[in-house]
């Protein structure tokens, strides 16, 4: 055999059997890359989505500072455009907005926004949090009238202006607006110029709202959490706590100096409390 011939005959079985080692170290490499989803290790809990409604005299962008807060942490935000037309029209509708998101949430409420939630989040398995800012929380059979009325100190509906309005089926019914003299009673500890974009973008509500008795209280099943505003003069700080402590709620976050609306002068305190919830749920 000539020295060529063998010289070609052991390159050819050195590139032989460098291809099987390589076919061989390709296949080991792939299965050391897929041995991690063989463990039995946990993927990470979805983040819960925060979903926020608005109360009376407001609308969605009340959250806005909040949002802000949360968006930079990475929560997923939704705000529920609450009716305020009363139990029966708002709960269902903040209901359906429930139903279509996928996954846990953290529902949060501020003011009459409160009552709306304990209605729309009983039996809904995706609820696992409820978070109250300045807001009620009424029992089965309640209306906010009767708690309202149930310690002194709110201020509110003196300067509220009724408004007639004409019903679908052709009844009249009241809106209530906060008028432009309504800051000191609303929104104490926000700007004048703040106050003025508040109340020209508010919502106002159906007076009615106010004497519908509600129907199911999801705190019952669903954790809380609650912010109580210390100067509140829409619904009395001392009635925020008893209804905080009636549910149970796991923690209760004071801020002595918060007019009603806490999510706007303090978001940071707001966030930091729908985080709380959302860590302890997820």
């Amino acid at each position: 055999m000539s020295t060529e011939v063998s010289r070609r005959k052991i390159l050819a079985a050195g590139a032989a059997m460098a291809g099987a080692a390589a076919v061989t170290a390709g296949s080991e490499g792939t299965a050391a890359a897929a041995a991690p989803a063989g463990t039995g290790a946990e993927r990470p809990k979805a983040r819960p989505t925060i979903v926020l409604v608005h109360g009376g005299y407001a609308d969605s962008s009340c959250w806005n500072a909040t949002i802000g807060e949360l968006q930079a942490k990475g929560y997923t935000t939704v705000c529920g455009s609450n009716p305020l037309r009363g139990i029966p029209t708002d709960a269902p509708y903040i209901a359906s907005l429930l139903d279509s998101i996928s996954g846990p949430v953290v529902l949060v409420a501020h003011s009459m926004g409160g009552t709306v939630i304990t209605n729309a989040a009983a039996g809904k398995s995706n609820v696992k949090a409820l978070v109250y800012i300045a807001a009620f929380v009424p029992d089965v059979g309640e209306t906010q009238a009767d708690l309202i009325g149930k310690f002194p100190g709110s201020e509110v509906l003196p300067v509220s202006v009724p408004v007639p309005y004409t019903k679908a089926d052709g009844t009249t019914g009241t809106d209530l607006y906060l008028s432009k003299d309504g800051q000191a009673a609303f929104a104490a500890d926000i700007s004048a110029a703040d106050f003025r974009v508040l109340q020209a973008t508010q919502r106002p509500f159906d007076a009615d709202s106010f004497t519908y008795p509600t129907t199911a209280a999801a705190w019952k099943t669903i954790p809380v959490w609650g912010l109580v505003a210390g100067q509140d003069k829409a619904i009395p700080a001392a009635c925020e706590r008893w209804m905080y402590s009636r549910a149970n709620a796991r923690k209760v976050v004071e801020v002595p100096d918060s007019s009603h609306v806490a999510m706007i002068s303090h978001p940071r305190t707001v966030a930091g409390l729908i985080t709380d919830a959302a860590k302890a749920v997820n």
